[in-house]
């Protein structure tokens, strides 16, 4: 036995499914020291989230089957031990972090009943785990700590459903924290003082991390060591420096090269004719004031984004102008006709135009459809390709473009993992052919290959065809890479706006100067540099 205070050796997963035999995970071994983080990096479908589930010990059993291999903590192989045992463990001894959150959050209890649920299972008063709740909904960057106890989860944005779910991991100060994509849909202020956060612990209490990403800036700031994972095996293994300055492996090198936020800026055709333009749009919730007098424009071919924390407008902006949400006072003129105030049939025809991708593909997908249905809804809607062999033509070549197989069209939304799912959303956006399509963190939940391929097949869309996009993001390396205008917004209002160039090496705004010193770089000496010169870690 080894001193690792986790350690997988040889671990192997077969999937028995209707098309026969899929090996997951193949001869994986891997450990995690006290104190220490280990970043499993690799894409979707690589095996990194199954070999995870294996030592939490909650693979569906059927049709996944454990076909060899060791877990051993505390000098037990998890895969010999009793049930009751596993369950005692799992929570207060180690702790799993999901990457989607709405899943795994009960719908119909308040996020602190929950959250309090996690001590008091295991046998700790009521009132010490409420108090324990209330710290970590504080230290995780959730305001009003004391209001949020007795919300449900849908009255959550996603990267908040994020940081409750990591309050409500941390809740047992557990020996190890396995974090599934923990930090993907949170804001770059929110993410960088999440993983400091994760770091203060582990100084605490000696807290193993196992974090499995597919983000690079992540893993050149917190990781201590690295496996990089393909098709269910590890390909390449050593220290984030070694792994980005010296990657051995083809597939690691891939993984590098496709890191957003090194590409050239682009530039804003300024002699384009105008599409979009909103004027003084306001929204308010309550006495919470979501939008305040937001202006902007967009022409034709272009790609203006919109970044913000969590709260500061940017969802709410893009429901407003597509009428998902009811603007209290202003304009959104498409074409010059006010989409605010158009009837129904009008309306009906310019979805057809203007298409969105929204940020949660669990919720913006019927679990009902195939994703053939899902695809080709537009055409039964709008009326158009009645040919069926046409249709499955174009599924399948919508399917490649996204990085998806032609086959899946016959499979439904559950059987993908979070960046397949969002895939498959970015597919039903581009089967009506829109002019303008509204990207809500689109590609936030995708690994940096895939959303290397998406965001260059949306550049090329936008070259060829001339369609625009309003891009609401929070990596800003993406940002940097695709936009040629930026809008920062910050509690409902507009502070900043510009050609990215600008925004990016001369920010003039106190805010976007903050967004970007959080902003992560993949390259491990670069993101050293830049935490002994102050940026926010």
């Amino acid at each position: 036995m080894s001193n690792a205070l986790l350690e997988v050796r040889n671990l192997s997963v077969d999937f028995h499914t209707a098309r026969g035999t899929v090996h997951a995970v193949k001869n994986v071994s891997w450990s995690v020291n006290r104190g220490e983080t280990l970043a499993i990096l690799g894409e979707s479908g690589s095996g990194k989230s199954v070999s995870a589930s294996a030592v939490m010990n909650i693979l569906d059993m059927p049709p996944a089957h454990i076909v060899g291999g060791e877990i051993f903590y505390d000098g037990q192989d998890l895969l010999k031990v009793s049930y009751e045992t596993h369950r005692a463990l799992n929570g207060k001894k180690i702790a799993m972090i999901f990457q989607d959150p709405l899943s795994h959050l009960n719908p119909v209890y308040t996020v602190g009943w929950q959250i309090v649920e996690m001590m008091t299972a295991h046998g700790r008063p009521a009132d010490m785990a409420r108090a324990r709740a209330l710290e970590l909904i504080k230290r995780v960057g959730i305001a009003d700590a004391e209001a949020a106890l007795h919300k449900y989860p849908h009255q959550f944005s996603g990267g908040q459903r994020q940081r409750l779910m990591i309050a409500m991991a941390l809740m047992l100060k557990p020996d190890i924290l396995i974090a599934d994509e923990p930090t993907t849909a949170l804001d770059v202020t929110i993410q960088a003082d999440v993983l400091a956060l994760l770091k203060e612990l582990q100084a605490e209490t000696g807290m193993g991390l196992v974090l499995i990403t597919h983000d690079l800036g992540v893993v050149a700031e917190i990781a201590d060591r690295v496996v990089v994972m393909s098709k269910g095996e590890i390909v390449e293994a050593g220290t984030p420096r070694d792994i980005y300055h010296n990657a051995q492996h083809p597939y690691t090198r891939q993984l590098i090269g496709a890191a957003p936020g090194k590409g050239t800026i682009k530039l804003l055709d300024a002699d384009a004719p105008l599409l979009l333009e909103t004027r003084k749009l306001c929204k308010t919730y309550g006495e919470f004031t979501a939008l305040k007098d937001v202006s902007l424009s967009l022409h034709r071919g272009q790609s203006l984004a919109v970044v913000g924390e969590s709260g500061s407008g940017k969802s709410t902006l893009a429901r407003s102008i597509l009428r998902l949400e009811a603007a209290d006072s202003g304009e959104a003129l498409w074409k010059g006709r006010n989409l605010l105030t158009m009837n129904a049939r009008d309306l009906l025809g310019m979805r057809r135009e203007i298409q969105m991708v929204f940020q949660d593909p669990t919720q913006s997908l019927n679990p009902r459809m195939s994703v053939y249905q899902l695809i080709s809804e537009g055409w039964d809607i709008h009326r158009l390709m009645p040919d069926k062999a046409k249709r499955q033509a174009r599924v399948a070549e919508l399917l490649e473009q996204v990085g998806l197989a032609p086959e899946y069209a016959a499979r439904y939304p559950h059987q993908f993992s979070g960046g397949q799912r969002q895939r498959i959303a970015i597919a039903r956006a581009l089967a009506l052919e829109p002019e303008l399509i509204i990207c809500d963190e689109a590609v936030s939940a995708l690994d940096v290959s895939i959303q290397a391929q998406v965001i260059a097949l949306l550049d090329d869309l936008r070259a060829r065809l001339g369609i625009s996009f309003l891009f609401i993001a929070h990596d800003l390396g993406v940002v940097r890479d695709f936009a040629d205008t930026v809008v920062v917004m910050k509690a409902g209002e507009i502070v900043e706006r510009g050609p990215t160039a600008q925004i990016f090496d001369a920010p003039r705004h106190p805010y976007t100067q903050r967004l970007l010193a959080a902003n992560l770089d993949p390259d491990p000496d670069m993101q050293a540099q830049r935490r002994l010169a102050g940026a926010p870690a």
